[in-house]
């Protein structure tokens, strides 16, 4: 398991979003040198926790839980067959573009160790949005997408560090319930009966998909 590509965005101005400044950083591209990753602060005023790295809308993107974002090759390769066209690493918008990591089937909670020093944990799956449809040019994309129900993993930082394409990818632990992103991606979009099931995952879970479970629940009681 390693690291494919570590992959970076800049700020730019497209007609497709609705951030208020008309601004997103999902064009991400491979960098060659080391980036430092840290615990960017809380969501709403911080961004991305790569150094280097752009996010613009800070309503919904960004801030210690959703530090990183990583995604398979081999999803991107499962696309590329599936669309008929070439889908560069980042082309999804990832950080992180894993090689022999089962990204959208890791439990919450699971903690990864990249390179020497840097420890990520998976706190949910990435719901699709507009931008992310408009940026890689496919009708439909969101619903698609979301059927396919293969995410990736949101990360936050437990031990920060620099990393670098090549590097090792170590799962170091992983929790004792079966709450994985795909898992909890489903019941937050397509099969929200399962939104009980995710609260074993505890205070691993991205806070507001945490929060939303336990709205459901106390709605349905018994469910």
């Amino acid at each position: 398991m390693r690291l494919l590509s570590v992959n970076l965005g800049r700020a730019r101005a497209v007609e497709y979003t609705d951030q208020p400044e008309g601004l997103t950083g999902i064009d991400k591209r491979p960098v060659d040198g080391p980036v430092r990753v840290t615990a960017p602060g809380p969501k709403g005023t911080a961004g991305s926790g790569l150094a280097g790295d752009s996010v613009c809308d800070l309503r919904h993107h960004g801030g210690d839980d959703q530090a990183v974002y990583a995604f398979a090759r081999e999803d991107l390769d499962g696309w590329e067959r599936e669309l008929g066209r070439t889908l560069a690493n980042g082309a999804f918008g990832e950080n992180l573009t894993t090689e022999g990591l089962d990204v959208s089937g890791a439990l919450i909670g699971e903690r990864w160790r990249i390179g020497p020093a840097l420890v990520l944990e998976v706190t949910c799956g990435r719901i699709p949005c507009r931008t992310f449809q408009a940026h890689l040019g496919e009708r439909g994309w969101v619903k698609r997408f979301t059927q396919k129900g293969a995410p990736g993993a949101y990360l936050r930082v437990i031990e920060p560090g620099e990393i670098r394409v090549g590097d090792r990818v170590e799962i170091v632990h992983r929790p004792d319930h079966d709450v994985t992103v795909a898992l909890q991606f489903r019941a937050e979009t397509t099969r929200r009966e399962l939104l009980p099931r995710v609260l074993a995952a505890g205070t691993a879970l991205h806070p507001e998909a945490l929060e939303e479970a336990r709205r459901y629940v106390s709605k349905y009681p018994g469910k």
